[in-house]
């Protein structure tokens, strides 16, 4: 077999194992949640926390091999390099191994542990680095020297198929169909990569629906400012402890126009969201599902304050067992000075009450 006809062998047989996949975790759940305070608003949190990999990123890492396969960039044998804060990464990693690549994970050596050790027990490698702004720097180094470069920072938006083939906005909207309120008023996500929040809005465009799309992202984000500025030059105001979103800057992949309105969370916000969603569900989840929550909420409490009913649709986007020793743990919050007891019992009094409690 000539080498053209090997590596056409290869394509198919890889593209067959990827779709093999994908009909055996084709879905996840969609969680109704119902708080006192909300009276006809319906709160749903798609659980993509319930993927292979653990996260939402389960989707964005098939795409991203399948954009690379179907474009010629990655041939078989060939090393798999990316920059990630973790989640994207495992997903990565678990794919890498599904079609027997070597993988290496670019990481800011403050990713959570437990990212790091389940990157290298699917057989990856973490190359650290300890400015996490050099993470794109290091990964293009490793592409030079013959990895397959996967960047979802720059490919995100594009390697997924926002018109349909089961990506999550299509998915929402597919589950929903049967629900008190099946067109939503809002959906909710946060913004790593940009490619989330690119497929939903496009979708919900291409759907003709009426429902907006809300950013939530941490406090002081680059998101945010180059959002309401419409400057992709802009940079983050601050430093942010919620993984995965939060970006230093204004990613490739960012799409403002899909954009309807953006909810800056400050971290203790959102890790007293992630504990009241534990309550509420009885599971751990990230720092960026409480991110979610707290956008939720506020948005909750302007469709009240309105007269408004309907539904508001947000992510469960990772495991909180990944955080154990982070975000989960009283004493590294109190050496980074995050006390989230105040801003806690403001969305108590939220939920309780249906009315925004500004937050501490």
């Amino acid at each position: 077999m000539t080498g053209e006809a090997a590596l056409r062998e290869w394509t198919i047989e890889a593209l067959a194992r990827l779709r093999r996949e994908a009909a055996r975790s084709a879905d996840t759940h969609l969680l109704r949640l119902e708080f006192p305070g909300f009276p006809g608003i319906g709160f749903y949190f798609k659980d993509e926390a319930a993927h292979p990999t653990g996260s939402l990123k389960h989707r964005l890492a098939r795409s991203l091999y399948l954009y690379a396969i179907c474009n010629g960039r990655l041939r078989p044998g060939q090393p798999v390099v990316d920059a990630s804060s973790g989640s994207t990464a495992i997903s990565e990693a678990w794919f890498a191994r599904l079609l027997g690549l070597r993988f290496t994970a670019v990481m800011p050596a403050c990713t959570a542990p437990r990212k790091i050790a389940d990157v290298e027990a699917l057989g990856g490698r973490c190359d650290l680095v300890d400015d996490p702004s050099q993470v794109y720097e290091r990964a293009a180094w490793h592409a030079a020297q013959g990895a397959c470069h996967l960047d979802q920072f720059g490919l995100a938006e594009r390697a997924t198929d926002w018109r349909g083939n089961n990506n999550i906005a299509e998915s929402i909207i597919g589950q929903l169909a049967g629900e008190p309120q099946p067109e939503p008023a809002w959906v909710v996500c946060g913004a790593g990569t940009g490619g989330t929040s690119a497929t939903i809005g496009r979708y919900l465009r291409y759907r003709g629906l009426h429902t907006r799309l809300c950013v939530a992202d941490p406090a002081g984000s680059a998101f945010a400012a180059g959002w309401r500025a419409r400057d992709r030059g802009a940079v983050a105001r601050a430093p942010t402890v919620i993984e995965g979103i939060g970006r230093a800057r204004v990613e490739p992949g960012f799409v403002f126009e899909v954009v309807d309105e953006v909810v800056e969370v400050p971290d203790a916000a959102s890790i007293a969201a992630m504990r009241l969603l534990e309550e509420q569900i009885g599971r751990r989840y990230g720092g960026s599902s409480g991110t979610n929550l707290v956008a939720c909420l506020q948005l909750a409490a302007r469709m009240r304050d309105a007269g408004g009913t309907g539904s508001i649709v947000s992510l469960l986007c990772d495991p909180g067992e990944r955080y154990d020793r982070t975000l989960y743990d009283p004493q590294w919050l109190a050496r980074a000075g995050i006390d989230p007891a105040p801003a806690e019992a403001a969305l108590r009094r939220t939920l309780a009450s249906g009315a925004w409690h500004a937050l501490a």
